[in-house]
């Protein structure tokens, strides 16, 4: 008896073992291709949550908590000072393109970067307009997006300041469909100023003057309120 007491210990502990590796093993496959929450917390974000896991959180509807509150993160931002031109979203330059009348900067946002939008300028908003008819899926090719028909649905926020006027297009697309902006016309917003966001994936496109020299090229990361476009000094 005395023996059998004294292995009650060694025994529960390897109960205890063994439950917690079947636990692990229904986690794994439960969640299986996915990562299983068990390792979640030591992995970066985007093998925390994988693209094709966010896309089927999207469509049902049923959206992970943990990535909503990461993806709905709003962090400060240190805003340059000075008379230039900052970056109105996170992500890549996508494209640039160099228009007659104006100076079109794509910058594409994926569902792991901060999706609020930010002033490129000191400024009065002059209008807020929705322009296009569709949810695009993929990227945006040349200056669809400035046609009223058979682009993508946005919302473009026009800003007259002392570098004259700019325009923020805020382009949705299929897995997005959710524009919100928080100024109105008349309204004095200062450069850095919150003025929207964008539910999940989508495309900023910072139309500026032709004559506005930049500071940035194809394939550079821009970070919304911080990172320079341009210094605003004209030649």
């Amino acid at each position: 008896m005395n023996a059998l007491a004294n292995r009650w210990p060694t025994l529960f502990l390897q109960l205890l073992l063994l439950a917690g590796c079947g636990w692990s093993l229904y986690l794994f496959g439960t969640n299986f291709p996915y990562p299983s929450p068990l390792v979640k917390s030591f992995l970066g974000p985007h093998e925390r949550w994988p693209t094709a896991q966010v896309k089927e959180w999207i469509l049902s509807g049923h959206m992970d908590k943990g990535f909503y509150d990461f993806f709905m993160r709003d962090p400060d931002r240190q805003i340059p000072p000075g008379k230039n031109v900052i970056a109105p979203a996170d992500g890549p330059v996508a494209h640039i393109i160099h228009a007659p009348h104006w100076t079109f900067i794509d910058i594409h946002l994926s569902f792991w970067d901060v999706h609020v939008q930010r002033a490129p300028i000191t400024g009065t908003v002059v209008s807020v307009d929705d322009a296009g008819d569709q949810f695009l899926k993929g990227g945006v090719r040349r200056d669809i997006y400035t046609r009223e028909y058979g682009a993508p649905v946005q919302k473009i926020v026009t800003i007259q300041g002392a570098l004259g006027t700019v325009k923020i297009r805020l382009i949705t697309s299929f897995w997005t469909r959710r524009i919100r902006v928080w100024v109105q016309p008349g309204q004095h917003v200062d450069k850095g100023q919150r003025i929207g966001r964008i539910v999940f994936g989508s495309i900023v496109v910072l139309q500026l003057p032709p004559d506005i020299p930049l500071g940035i090229e194809p394939g550079d990361r821009m970070t919304a309120g911080e990172t320079i476009v341009s210094t605003g000094a004209k030649p």
